[in-house]
C-alpha cells in the first residue's frame, strides 16, 4: 500500500518530522535547545508520509533564488530534511515524497531545485544531477606567505560573534553574490546557524571587511582541540563560512586569517574547486586539497525557463532533445544559441535526460565528459563541442551554503 503524503502544518507535526529526519540520518545531533520550530520551517512546504497513521518519512524545502551563469537569479527551491524511519525503508516512501514534492514545486513556478545528498545513489532517478562540487583545503600558516602582487584589501574588523547574525545576513543579502550556484539564505536558515553555534562550547570569531554599513564580506571561524592550545604545534582554526562579494573583500579576509597569531593550521572545509587561494601564495604547497565532494544536486523543474534564464557563449547553435519522465511537460527539443533558448521542432543534435542536463546546467562539468559516459547521445558531428562552448563559464559553480 502506498503511503499517504500530505503537508504538515501544526507544530507537533513539524517536531515529529524533525525527529524522523534525525533518526533516519542516525548521526545528526538533536534539535538545538530553544529551537522555535515555526521559525525553522517555511509554512506549507514540509511533507509527511504516513503508513498506518504513523509518520514514517518527511521531505522539506524553502523558497528563494539561485544564481545562474550570467548572474540572473531564478526562482529556486532548496530541498532538505529528506528521511525515512529505518523501520520503513525499501517501501517506496522516498519515491512518493519526492514525486509529490517535484509536482508541488513545479506548480509553484520554481525553476530549479537543489539539495545536498547524504547518499549519492538516490536522487538521479528523480532528475537531479551533480551541478557543483567543493574542496576541503588545509593551509600551513608557517609556510604561507602572500605574494607581493596580492592587493591589500580594505579594513577588517572583529565583531561580536553572538550579536553579528543580523549584520552577516545584511552583508549576504545586500552584496553582489555573483557566482553561479549561489543561493538565497532565508531568515530560518540564519536562525538555525545561530542556534547551532549557540549550542556549541568554545570560542568563535567573526571578522567583517569594509567600512561600517557598507561591508563587503565576512568570515566566521573557531579553534579546535584547545585543551593543549598553548603547547600544541598543530593549533588549528576552522573557517565555518567565508563570504566575499568583491575581490578586495576576499583578499582582505584571507590576509586577516593569515595574520592571526598562535595558529599553525587553517582548515577551509568548503571552498570552490577553482578558489584562487593557492595562487595568492609564494609557496602553493602551503595549501593542499584534502578532498573533493559533490555539493549541489540540481533538478530543473521548468526546462524552458531554466535554459532561457542563463547566458551562453558565442558558438554554433545546437538543438537539445530533453526527456523528463516525472515532469513530462519539460520533454521536448530546445534550440540553444548565443542569444538564448527556445522550444523548436527541428531535429535534435544531442539528446539528454533531465538529470544530465541538470549536471551540465551551471557549467560544473563538460558535455564531452557525459558523452564519454554514455549520458548524452550525439546525433550530429561537432554538436557536443558546440554545446561545450555554448555552456562554458569563466568560473566553476559553487554555492557555499549547506542546508
Amino acid at each position: 500500500m502506498k503511503p499517504g503524503v500530505r503537508v504538515l502544518v501544526h507544530d507537533d507535526e513539524l517536531l515529529a518530522a524533525a525527529t524522523v529526519f534525525r533518526t533516519a540520518l542516525v548521526g545528526l545531533p538533536p534539535l538545538p535547545h530553544g529551537a522555535d520550530l515555526p521559525r525553522l520551517f517555511e509554512p506549507g512546504r514540509t511533507l509527511g508520509a504516513f503508513v498506518d497513521g504513523e509518520l514514517a518519512g518527511t521531505a522539506d524545502s524553502y523558497s528563494g533564488w539561485l544564481v545562474v551563469p550570467g548572474g540572473k537569479r531564478v526562482p529556486h527551491a532548496a530541498v532538505t530534511h529528506v528521511g525515512v524511519l529505518p523501520t520503513h525503508t525499501r517501501r517506496g516512501i522516498v519515491t512518493e515524497l519526492l514525486r509529490h514534492q517535484l509536482a508541488d514545486l513545479a506548480r509553484r513556478g520554481e525553476v530549479v531545485a537543489t539539495l545536498r545528498a547524504s547518499e549519492a545513489v538516490i536522487y538521479e532517478r528523480f532528475g537531479y544531477g551533480v551541478a557543483s562540487s567543493f574542496a576541503r583545503r588545509e593551509l600551513s600558516r608557517r609556510d604561507a606567505r602572500l605574494r607581493d602582487t596580492v592587493p591589500g584589501g580594505g579594513r577588517v574588523r572583529l565583531v561580536d560573534a553572538t550579536a553579528s547574525w543580523k549584520l552577516l545576513t545584511r552583508i549576504y543579502e545586500s552584496g553582489e553574490v555573483f557566482r553561479a550556484g549561489a543561493i538565497h539564505r532565508p531568515d530560518h536558515w540564519w536562525r538555525l546557524q545561530e542556534l547551532r553555534r549557540g549550542g556549541e562550547t568554545g570560542p568563535s570569531y567573526v571578522a567583517v571587511h569594509g567600512p561600517a554599513d557598507a561591508e563587503e564580506g565576512f568570515v566566521r571561524y573557531h579553534p579546535i582541540d584547545t585543551a593543549e592550545w598553548f603547547t600544541s604545534r598543530e593549533r588549528t582554526i576552522v573557517v565555518d563560512d567565508l563570504v566575499a562579494t568583491t575581490p578586495e573583500a576576499y583578499t582582505g579576509l584571507i590576509r586577516h586569517l593569515l595574520a592571526v597569531d598562535l595558529v599553525d593550521r587553517i582548515v577551509f572545509p568548503h571552498t570552490a574547486l577553482d578558489d584562487p587561494l593557492a595562487a595568492l601564495l609564494t609557496d602553493e604547497r602551503a595549501v593542499r586539497t584534502v578532498s573533493v565532494s559533490d555539493e549541489t544536486w540540481l533538478r530543473i523543474l521548468d526546462v524552458p525557463a531554466a535554459l532561457d534564464g542563463r547566458t551562453y557563449r558565442s558558438a554554433p547553435a545546437v538543438v537539445l532533445a530533453v526527456t523528463d519522465d516525472l515532469l513530462p511537460e519539460n520533454t521536448g527539443s530546445y534550440l540553444i544559441t548565443a542569444e538564448g533558448a527556445a522550444r523548436t521542432d527541428a531535429p535534435a543534435d544531442l539528446s539528454v535526460d533531465v538529470a544530465t542536463l541538470g549536471a551540465l546546467y551551471l557549467g560544473g562539468s563538460r558535455w564531452w565528459q557525459h558523452v564519454r559516459a554514455g549520458r548524452v547521445t550525439v546525433h550530429r558531428s561537432g554538436a557536443a563541442e558546440a554545446a561545450d562552448e555554448l555552456f562554458g563559464t569563466d568560473a566553476l559553480p559553487f554555492s557555499g551554503t549547506f542546508f
